[in-house]
Parts: C-alpha cells; sequence; structure tokens
C-alpha cells in the first residue's frame, strides 16, 4: 500500500529533513508516525501524496511509483489519499456542508449527488445536524471532524492525517482518536502523525518513530491506556480500547 524505500529529503540550503527511511505500511493496516517536532513527519507525509519529491529513493503508493507520476496525473493519486491537517483548513465563508462538497464539485458531481454524499459522510462523522454552520460557529472539535469528512468523501484508500489532535484538549483528542480507529476498522489504510508518544503507549499498534530524519524505531507496541489516563488532565469515562481489546 505505502512503501519507502531508502527515502531522503533535502531542501535548498543543504538541510536534510529525511535520511535513508525505508518502511512497508501494509493495505488496512493503522500505524502511528511519531517524533518529536522538526523530525521529519510532515515531509514523509507530503512526499506519500506528492506535495513534494524525493531527493533520492523511491516511494510506492498503490502498487506506482509516486516520483514518476507525470505532474498532470497526481491529482488521481491525491482522489486515492484523504489527508486531515492540525490546522483544520477550512473555507470560512463557505457552511459545513459546503467545505466537505468541495472536491466533488471539483470533480464536476451534479449537486444533489454532491449535497447528498456530503450529507452522509457527515453523518459518518456525527455531524450531520451542523451541515448549514459556518466554521466559526463550531467547536475544535467538530472542525477538526469536518476536516475529516472532507478527506473521506472521495472514499480515499488512504487516510494520512498530520498531528490531528494538536489544537485540541485531551478529552477532544480521544474523540478523533476514536473516529480514526472506526475509520480504520472500515479498511480504510490510517497514517497518523503525532508527537504524543503518550498516545501510541494508550493505543497501542505499529509504531513508526523518527528523529531528524531517519526512522529509529518501527515496531508493534502493546497498548496500555493507563498511561494516558495518568498524563490527562481530565481522565475520559469511556477510554478507547487497546488494541489487544479492539482485536478481540
Amino acid at each position: 500500500m505505502i512503501q519507502f524505500l531508502h527515502v531522503g529529503k533535502s531542501f535548498p540550503g543543504g538541510r536534510s529533513a529525511l535520511e535513508d527511511v525505508s518502511f512497508h505500511l501494509e493495505r488496512g493496516e493503522f500505524a502511528f508516525l511519531s517524533g518529536a517536532s522538526g523530525a521529519g513527519k510532515t515531509t514523509l507525509l507530503k512526499l506519500i501524496y506528492r506535495e513534494i519529491d524525493p531527493s533520492s529513493g523511491q516511494i510506492v503508493v498503490n502498487g506506482r511509483n509516486v516520483a514518476s507520476i507525470p505532474r498532470a496525473k497526481v491529482p488521481f493519486l491525491r482522489r486515492t489519499i484523504g489527508v486531515v491537517f492540525q490546522n483544520f483548513r477550512l473555507i470560512s465563508r463557505k457552511t459545513v456542508l459546503e467545505n466537505v462538497s468541495y472536491l466533488p464539485r471539483i470533480l464536476g458531481m451534479s449537486q444533489q449527488e454532491r449535497k447528498r454524499l456530503a450529507y452522509n459522510t457527515l453523518r459518518r462523522v456525527g455531524l450531520a445536524h451542523r451541515m448549514s454552520a459556518f466554521p466559526k460557529e463550531l467547536s475544535g472539535g467538530e472542525q477538526q471532524r469536518v476536516t475529516i469528512a472532507r478527506a473521506l468523501i472521495n472514499r480515499p484508500e488512504i487516510l494520512i492525517a498530520d498531528e490531528p489532535t494538536g489544537n485540541l484538549d485531551p478529552e477532544l483528542s480521544w474523540e478523533i482518536l476514536r473516529l480514526f480507529l472506526e475509520i480504520n476498522s472500515k479498511g480504510t489504510t490510517v497514517l497518523l502523525a503525532t508527537h504524543e508518544h503518550s498516545y501510541v503507549r494508550a493505543l497501542g499498534g505499529r509504531s513508526l518513530v523518527l528523529d531528524r530524519g531517519r526512522l529509529v524505531n518501527d515496531e508493534y507496541v502493546e497498548g496500555h491506556v493507563g498511561d494516558i489516563e495518568s498524563d490527562s488532565a481530565e481522565e475520559s469515562e469511556d477510554p478507547p480500547r487497546t488494541s489487544t481489546e479492539r482485536m478481540a
């Protein structure tokens, strides 16, 4: 599904963001990409959906070498990938429904069809009742759910998220993480970048760790919900299940 083969990325001035990164993410897998700020997480994600090109190595997504795809055909690659950003990137003058249905409109879908699709996608993330609201009328957690709905509207095979809980409090963060787990349970491959190692410890699963541009760890970890509870200022009454419990 996603394969990095000795990938490196350098920027003008000689700054190296990634060095010799190799890993393989299987179809339907859920993985955390963790590391401190500046470790190279955002760079790695941008390489997957071809916002930037690698300086060395190969990136294979859905069996295709991403760097070899002609620029004119990159939009077709991106239709198979949903992207969730930390800062929401919602259009303030458009309603929730209009924000979510923006991509189908660009693709030429009829108004009736894109409204139906947007409504069903918003219902999937629990926000169908807010479809007429504007972004400024929503809470942070609701805005993030809208960005997730927007990423899901084209039924992507892959969903990648760059620090999706970075602007949320602990309780809302758990709600968003639950949603990603639910999306993954339906078969979508999920790669979620975070600097919060506590989430990885709590939920468990595949853990890719970057340190100054190098992949220093790639392993499956056992979840321990108590770790995140002790770190949170406010405990959730119904914390997410660990990876072991999810498989039971």
